[in-house]
């Protein structure tokens, strides 16, 4: 079997793939910008993982099982999936990140109940400010966490937070507690903290709005480590900018990179982890782990898991 890689992988990486498909032809393909001998490559693959020539996509005719190395798939929503669905299956990397996700998520609204963001700052100012902060400073055990989204995130995410006596509402489009715009709204003034976790789809874009934000409870935090596109930003700015939240942490924007002139860096009491959250030092072995359990199960004729549907977006 003819295997393409798409991933910047070390040396020690493609040693691990090596040894785990033999009797296969692998070939490690450059991640960004694939030569004219990548394109043939993939061209004559049956297996594909992590990035790929797209302009090639529906002209791959031996090409039967694309392994993205992404959890998201709005970046290739514009391709002609259509054409390759009678012969192509295209799973991602759903739920691979997070553990290292969910720990960053938990780090955030630690930072900004124990005010550890502001420290960093008065350090850096060497302004002392004991008296003034002591008191300010709030715990996690016992808030309610509303949670947008019902995927592997927000269920490791409620497991993480479990000693600390949390109690929780989450919401889906159809399973979770609530379901409906109207159940949302009238869940979020109750939260402490709103995490969402929710791909891009027409029914999240714009979800947290100035209208939702003006419903948060004084004081919540926000987090979003689902998509850019769920939030309006200025909205956002706005109601951190008035108080009214107590602050944000962020690992997806609109735009990424983040222009410097956009006012998401300054706005108050707001952790910007730069869709940093679901990486870490054990990221390529993690999807090389999931990657062979998925081609343990195409050699075996079993059905693939995390199959993307298209027609849902995600």
């Amino acid at each position: 079997m003819k295997i393409y890689v798409g991933l910047p992988l070390s040396d020690s990486d493609r040693r691990i793939i090596l040894e785990r498909t033999p009797g296969d032809q692998v070939w490690f393909a450059h991640p960004t910008q694939p030569t004219e001998t990548d394109r043939r490559a993939f061209l004559e693959a049956e297996v594909a993982l992590g990035a790929f020539p797209e302009d090639l996509l529906t002209a791959a005719p031996r090409l039967r099982w694309l392994q993205l190395g992404s959890a998201g798939v709005d970046n290739l929503r514009h391709l002609d999936w259509a054409a390759v669905a009678g012969r192509l299956t295209c799973t991602n990397m759903r739920g691979v990140f997070a553990e290292p996700m969910v720990q960053t998520v938990l780090g955030g609204i630690l930072a900004l109940l124990r005010g550890l963001d502001q420290f960093v700052t008065l350090k850096t100012a060497a302004d002392w400010q004991k008296p003034r902060l002591h008191t300010r400073h709030q715990r996690l055990d016992g808030v309610h966490v509303l949670l947008l989204g019902v995927g592997s995130v927000n269920a490791r995410l409620r497991a993480v937070l479990e000693p600390f006596h949390c109690t929780y509402t989450t919401f889906g489009r159809t399973s979770g507690d609530i379901h409906t715009l109207a159940d949302l709204d009238a869940a979020l003034p109750r939260a402490d903290i709103v995490c969402a976790a929710l791909p891009e789809t027409a029914e999240t874009r714009d979800l947290i709005n100035g209208d939702r934000l003006a419903r948060f409870k004084p004081g919540a935090l926000f987090v979003n480590v689902g998509r850019g596109s769920l939030v309006v930003e200025a909205d956002l700015i706005t109601a951190l900018e008035a108080g009214h939240l107590g602050g944000a942490l962020l690992d997806v924007t609109r735009r990424e990179p983040l222009p410097p002139e956009d006012p998401l860096w300054h706005a108050p009491r707001t952790i910007l982890t730069q869709h940093t959250c679901g990486g870490s030092d054990r990221v390529f072995g993690d999807m090389l782990d999931y990657f062979e359990y998925n081609l343990t199960r195409y050699r075996a004729g079993q059905p693939l898991e995390n199959i993307v549907d298209w027609s849902r977006g995600y």
